[in-house]
């Protein structure tokens, strides 16, 4: 069976649910849809003050409804140049909404920055796989941006990985070939997303 995943700001990646595609096909379920529920379910989140961690679990649901009914992301796929190290198709982005969904490639062997995004996310693996790094905070008195290193996870072709706003990690390709994702962001804070450097322990706006 497949596994959805979510990382919390301190970096550590827990196993949420087992999942079988057949419990979410539904034929009719459409783009506009999910777009309207996921609104509902956020608009519903900040009414109630309702945690992160329990709007992913409200949404990762829907993006697997997407990714197993919805034609439109498998032809967002196509848009992208797989000769490039990577690229990124906008699937949607309306102003006034505080989401953005976009499909995305990376070349096999590519590693993107250490980072976090500044707000909540879910990657949903269409192609390929994916390696995962987690880092959390640990800051003293020298080195108020110091990270620790927590762990790494590698999320298959067909898995679900969402994150809180500040956790912190860095991807890769891995396998036999390019990585192919699904990505759904909440509203990003400038002012809290980061490109961190282990080595010199400093974080830079990203």
């Amino acid at each position: 069976m497949k596994a959805d995943w979510l990382v919390k700001d301190n970096g550590v990646c827990s196993r949420c649910t087992l999942v079988r595609d057949w419990d979410f096909l539904d034929a009719g379920y459409r783009l506009y849809r999910f777009l309207t529920e996921v609104e509902d379910r956020i608009n519903l989140a900040v009414s109630q003050g309702t945690d992160e961690e329990t709007l992913l679990s409200q949404l990762r649901p829907l993006v697997r409804k997407l990714i197993l009914n919805c034609s439109v992301v498998q032809s967002s796929c196509h848009q992208l140049n797989q000769n490039q190290e990577n690229a990124v198709a906008m699937l949607y982005d309306e102003l006034g909404l505080p989401i953005t969904i976009q499909t995305e490639i990376n070349c096999l062997g590519e590693k993107s920055p250490i980072h976090n995004h500044g707000t909540w996310g879910i990657v949903a693996v269409l192609k390929g796989q994916q390696k995962n790094w987690f880092w959390r905070r640990n800051p003293t008195e020298n080195h108020p941006n110091r990270i620790e290193y927590v762990g790494e996870k590698i999320i298959q072709q067909g898995e679900i990985i969402s994150f809180t706003s500040e956790a912190i990690h860095r991807i890769e390709a891995v396998g036999e070939e390019a990585t192919i994702t699904l990505n759904l962001y909440g509203e990003t804070e400038a002012n809290k997303r980061f490109q961190f450097d282990d080595e010199k322990q400093t974080a830079k706006a990203f």
